[in-house]
This record gives C-alpha cells, structure tokens and sequence, in this order.
C-alpha cells in the first residue's frame, strides 16, 4: 500500500507520518529530504530550496512517480510526505491504481488560520527542527490553504479540513487511513 500525505505545510503531516510508520509499519520518506538531498548533491540539479512549491513539484514529480511505481511492482509499502504533491498529479497515479494508493490532502480553514496562527508556527517543529523562521504571513499563509483546498476539489482529492480542534479533527483523518487500510486488506 502506498499511503500520500499531502497540503500545506505546518498541518501535521510529518508527524503523522510517523505514527502511521508506528502504528503499520510502513516507512515513509519525506519529499523535502529528497529535495534537499537532489539539491544539495547538484545544485544544478533544476531548483533551489526557494522556489515555488509548483516549481519544485515539477521537478520532482517523475521521481516521485518512479518511486511510487516501484514500490508498487514490488509490492511494497510505503507513505510518502509533502506538500510537493500537487493533486493534479496525485490525481493521475492514483487514478491508475486506486486498489493500490491512499491519498490524504490536510489543510486549514480561514476562521482556524486566524484563530491559531501563532500555534500552528510554533507546532510546526513537532517532528523535525526546522531551523529557520516562519516567513510567511497570517495572510500569505491563508491563501496557501485555499488555493490548495480548490485544487483538491477540481481534482476529485480527498480532503480534510481543520476548522476548530486539531486533535479532534485530525482524528477523522487517522480513522480515513485505517478504514481504507481495512478495506485494501480485505480485499486481498
């Protein structure tokens, strides 16, 4: 099974890759370290860590994908995290292999952004220690989540939404993953 984790990010996918890695064990592989890897290996390698998310997707979607088809002919498992995976391009593989990939896309409503900024940068170090500060802001950060949000709904992409409690809310996501890790494996 392949398990993606995708949206904005500062919503909780690092950190909920790891559970899903403790709780299935499945390993995961975090994006922004095959980013930095490809780009601290080859600095001509297409981007820097400062371009656009869209610019980065780009670059390093055919390698997503490669490792994503591989570890489905080999039967493998595997979550995937980031927020370079753009639904149009999620759209299409899983598409090609629904029985074979579970898509999450995790964002923020306006009212949670404007309500919790301060606590969503501070949680943002949950997992790993980012070293640098927050440059975004409350305003930069709210048009990140709804353009996100749109493109999950003009691609057909499941998405949730945090509206009001973080650790009530995030729970219908685990409760998403479990079912279809359920339903896979009844499958089978």
């Amino acid at each position: 099974m392949i398990i993606l984790l995708s949206g904005n990010s500062c919503t909780g996918k690092t950190l909920m890759s790891q559970k899903l890695l403790e709780k299935y064990h499945i390993p995961y592989l975090s994006i922004d370290h095959l980013k930095m890897g490809l780009f601290r290996g080859d600095k001509n390698c297409g981007f820097t860590p400062l371009d656009s998310t869209e610019v980065i997707s780009e670059k390093l979607w055919p390698i997503i994908k490669g490792i994503i088809l591989t570890n489905i002919e080999n039967e493998q498992n595997l979550i995937i995290e980031g927020c370079y995976l753009l639904p149009q391009h999620v759209k299409e593989i899983e598409s090609a292999y629904p029985d074979k990939i579970i898509t999450v896309f995790l964002g923020f409503s306006t009212k949670y952004i404007k309500e919790n900024f301060l606590n969503i940068t501070k949680f943002r170090n949950a997992i790993e220690n980012r070293n640098y500060p927050e440059g975004r802001t409350i305003d930069e950060f709210i048009n990140e989540h709804v353009e996100c949000r749109i493109k999950c709904l003009e691609h057909g992409m499941m998405y949730f939404e945090i509206d009001q409690d973080y650790e009530e809310e995030i729970k219908k996501v685990y409760d998403y993953i479990d079912l279809k890790m359920l339903q896979k494996e009844a499958s089978r």
